[in-house]
């Protein structure tokens, strides 16, 4: 059932639920361990499985017993499913190690035991301690009253990159714009208007002034 779930509600399944179906297949496995190991059992590497029946065709209750992890029993699952050694690659690498941990003397097989002891039990307070701290400071950081708004960051980062909220500021009209200290061409008609109209009167007025002091005048 658990190999089920795993294939198929993948997306659905919790870490502690996938915790508690793994604990207990591997409890499961170790019953099944201890059983074998008994004096009572005898070895399986002793014994060979004959399938009694092969068949290329599906079988829908084989298919049901095994959740449908096997559909037939044809030649190609045989020597996986009724196995009772390991691959001949395998079994000749135990066999190996085997005979050579038959050589180790007591003693050196002691000292060596109890180096892996003292490795294995300085990892597990090195990984205990950084535990430690790795908790202190994430209680520390949660305890800290937080200074900054997620909102303001985003906004100013949406502001930076895609010009969120700005403001485009219009172009002044160029048909309007005068320099400064320079009048209008309205301003500018109106006084060349102004200068021509006073002209006469300035000349009359010279002419008068002549006039009454000419010397040959008629009395």
């Amino acid at each position: 059932m658990f190999l089920f779930k795993l294939e198929h509600e993948y997306e659905t399944l919790n870490w502690p639920s996938v915790l508690d179906n793994f604990a207990l297949l591997s409890g499961q496995l170790n019953s099944l361990g201890r059983l074998l190991k008994n004096d009572k059992v005898p070895a399986l590497r002793n014994h060979v499985f004959l399938p009694l029946v092969l068949s290329p065709d599906r079988d829908a209750e084989l298919e049901k017993l095994t959740e449908r992890r096997v559909m037939m029993f044809n030649h190609a699952v045989v020597p996986d499913y009724l196995r009772t050694k390991p691959e001949p690659e395998v079994d000749e690498k135990i066999s190996q190690l085997t005979s050579k941990a038959g050589t180790v003397v007591q003693e050196t097989a002691q000292k060596q035991f109890n180096n892996l002891n003292k490795i294995t039990s300085n990892l597990l307070d090195i990984i205990n301690s950084a535990k430690e701290e790795w908790e202190s400071e994430s209680n520390q950081k949660s305890s800290q009253p937080v200074t900054f708004s997620s909102t303001d960051t985003n906004n100013l980062v949406s502001t930076i990159l895609f010009g969120k909220s700005i403001k485009v500021a219009r172009k002044p009209d160029s048909s309007n714009t005068q320099p400064q200290g320079m009048p209008n061409p309205q301003q500018q008609q109106k006084v060349q208007s102004a200068t021509v109209s006073k002209a006469p009167s300035a000349i009359k007025t010279q002419i008068k002034a002549a006039s009454s002091s000419h010397p040959y005048q008629r009395p």
